[in-house]
Formats: structure tokens, C-alpha cells, sequence
């Protein structure tokens, strides 16, 4: 017989102490603090707090310091002390139009107004390993860059003048809230867009990547990439207005579509839309992407079966806190389940057996 293995309390306590040494690592070397987490793992700061829907760069910093590096495990903790957090109200929507830009840059127009901002980026590295940084070399300064507080028109807005683009909707509907009630189905697209700013970004780049190899028939252009700091404001109800309460930063990406047109709408460019915290470069484009793949149908084009078409499988299987807990339930006990299976292929393998002596003879 197979029976459950027997460790109890302390048996969990011990492997709370190993892996809290584990994390250490070697005591003689000096400990990762929160702050040059914060500092130097920037990128990876910012997916947790996209990913866990909390923009806090110090409890993201804290989360993957805990989770040994573990993104994933890392949001998730995030997500859980999201919980904890009291709600005083809700900001006013963002504007985007007056972001102050560190990088900004598209693919549709060379010379456009407010310029192309290369910003910090790795596009234009040699991808090759830097060993002075394995000696702790010192760090190349940029030069002294003047910060302009000018607004900076978005790319779509040109096309749009002329006709060539679908118009932006404004939809004042507030819709749920996917970190207070579960998802449900049909989502509109104001849903599925909150849905996807919080999706695993492996997961969107493999759709993203998918739809460009023609699994959507979706060629997207990158009408504009923007990242900076934007003014959240809230409404405050004795003042009667609203005040700016703070900035967050945060990646914007706008794709320019083709679309030869339907019965009732003209052939014309058409959007998809990325928005996340932090420099996410890649997750806003693959959100884009998958944004513009997911509309097919409110624009009257045809299903061709496409993953990044399927509203379903999209939504339900891009949170990685979900997939991770469905995926590593099985690792549980499941030692009545087994038994039960267990019991129940040896009745087969001996009813198999008799019937092929029964045969035989």
C-alpha cells in the first residue's frame, strides 16, 4: 500500500528556515538591499507592480527581494498585501497627452512634432556581456539632458485629422474591477484592456508573436511608443474639483493597423491600444497587439480561429497568479485521489487479463 507521508508543524517550519537561508545565500557576501533592488532592477520592479496591480516601487522591490528573485512569486505577494489596502476613492482617468516623456518614438513617422526620443533603451546595445560590471566598473554617465514640459502630440492625432484612422471612443462606463470581482464573459473592451494590463507578459508576447506570424491576419505598425511620468489626479468631493495627488510612470503604446474596410466603414488604419506601469517596452507592444487581435469581431472581420482572436482563452488563462496556483495544486496531497485511481487500474489490468486468458482458451 501507498499511505501519506507523515511531517507535520515542524517539518514546515524547518523548510521555512532553509529556504529563508537559502535566500540569504552566502552570509559573507554583503545583503541585497530594498533600495538597490528598487535602483538597479528597475524592469523587474516594474513588471511586478503591473502584474500585481499595485504601483509601489519599494514593496515591489521588498516582494522580489522575499521571492529570491521570483517574479511571479514575487506579484503574488504583492497582490496578497494588495488586499490589505483600504480605498479611499478612485482617480480620474490619466491623460497621456501630457506625459513627460523619457522616451518616445515611432514607427509610422521619421520627423514628427516634439522629435524621437531614443530615451534609456537596450535597442540600440551590441548585446554583448559587460565585464566591467562583474568588477564594478564604474557606470557611463549620460549627458546632462534638458526635460521639456511641453505636451507632445500623440502620432494617431495626425492621422486622424485626415480621416485615416478610426476615431478614439470615449466610453465613461466604469467597468468592473478585476482585482475586487471575478472576470465574467462577454468583456468589452475597456475590460479585456484592464484584463491584459495585469496578464503575464510571456504569456502576451507569445500571443503578440503569434498574431504577427499570421495567426490573425493582424499587421501592426508602432504608431507611437511613449514612457514617462504622468499627474494622477482625484476628485475631491468638499472642493467640488480635482487635485494632482501624485505621478506614476508608465509605458504607452498606440499600433497602427491595417483594415481594407466593411459593408458600412471605408478601408482606413484602425488601433490597438498597451498601457502598463513602469518601462515595459515589450508588454505594451505585446498588449497592443493583442488588444487590436481581440476587436475582430466589433470590427466586422472574419474569425479565423486564431488564439489571440479567442476572448476566452485570452482572458482566462492570462493571469499568472491563477495559471500558477491551478499548475502547482498538483504537487498537494492528492494521495485519496491516487488511491482511488491507483485502485481502479489494477480492477482494469485485471479484467483485461482475464479476458485475454478466457480468449486464449
Amino acid at each position: 500500500m501507498y499511505v501519506a507521508v507523515k511531517g507535520g508543524e515542524q517539518a514546515i517550519r524547518n523548510a521555512h528556515a532553509w529556504l529563508a537561508e537559502e535566500r540569504r545565500g552566502d552570509v559573507t557576501i554583503p545583503e541585497l538591499s530594498v533600495d538597490q533592488i528598487r535602483e538597479q532592477m528597475a524592469l523587474s520592479v516594474a513588471r511586478v507592480m503591473s502584474e500585481g496591480s499595485l504601483f509601489d516601487a519599494d514593496l515591489a522591490a521588498l516582494a522580489i527581494k522575499q521571492a529570491r528573485g521570483d517574479l511571479i512569486e514575487a506579484t503574488f505577494l504583492i497582490r496578497a498585501y494588495r488586499t490589505t489596502l483600504p480605498r479611499f476613492g478612485a482617480s480620474e482617468p490619466i491623460n497621456t497627452g501630457d506625459m513627460i516623456c523619457d522616451r518616445r518614438i515611432s514607427a509610422t513617422f521619421k520627423d514628427l512634432p516634439g522629435g524621437q526620443i531614443l530615451g534609456p533603451t537596450f535597442d540600440y546595445t551590441h548585446r554583448l556581456l559587460d565585464f566591467k560590471l562583474a568588477a564594478d566598473g564604474e557606470t557611463d554617465i549620460a549627458p546632462e539632458r534638458a526635460r521639456s514640459e511641453a505636451k507632445i502630440p500623440h502620432v494617431t492625432d495626425f492621422l486622424n485629422r485626415e480621416g485615416l484612422i478610426e476615431s478614439a471612443v470615449a466610453d465613461d462606463a466604469t467597468p468592473p474591477d478585476l482585482t475586487r470581482v471575478p472576470l465574467e464573459l462577454p468583456a468589452d473592451r475597456a475590460l479585456r484592456l484592464q484584463a491584459l494590463a495585469r496578464a503575464d507578459e510571456g504569456f502576451l508576447l507569445s500571443l503578440a508573436y503569434s498574431t504577427q506570424r499570421g495567426y490573425a491576419r493582424n499587421h501592426a505598425f508602432v504608431g507611437e511608443l511613449r514612457i514617462g511620468m504622468v499627474a494622477v489626479e482625484m476628485e475631491i468631493p468638499e472642493l467640488g474639483f480635482a487635485i494632482e495627488i501624485g505621478e506614476i510612470h508608465v509605458t504607452e503604446c498606440e499600433t497602427v493597423n491595417q483594415f481594407k474596410g466593411s459593408k458600412y466603414v471605408p478601408p482606413q488604419f484602425t488601433r490597438g491600444y498597451g498601457l502598463v506601469f513602469g518601462q515595459i517596452e515589450r508588454k505594451a507592444i505585446s498588449m497592443a497587439l493583442v488588444d487590436r487581435a481581440l476587436r475582430w469581431e466589433e470590427l466586422g472581420e472574419d474569425y479565423v480561429g486564431a488564439p489571440a482572436q479567442d476572448t476566452e482563452f485570452v482572458l482566462y488563462h492570462s493571469d499568472n497568479i491563477q495559471a500558477t496556483g491551478f499548475l502547482e495544486h498538483i504537487k498537494l496531497p492528492h494521495y485519496v485521489d491516487f488511491q482511488a485511481e491507483l485502485e481502479l487500474v489494477r480492477k482494469l489490468r485485471s479484467d483485461a487479463a482475464t479476458a485475454m486468458q478466457e480468449a486464449a482458451e
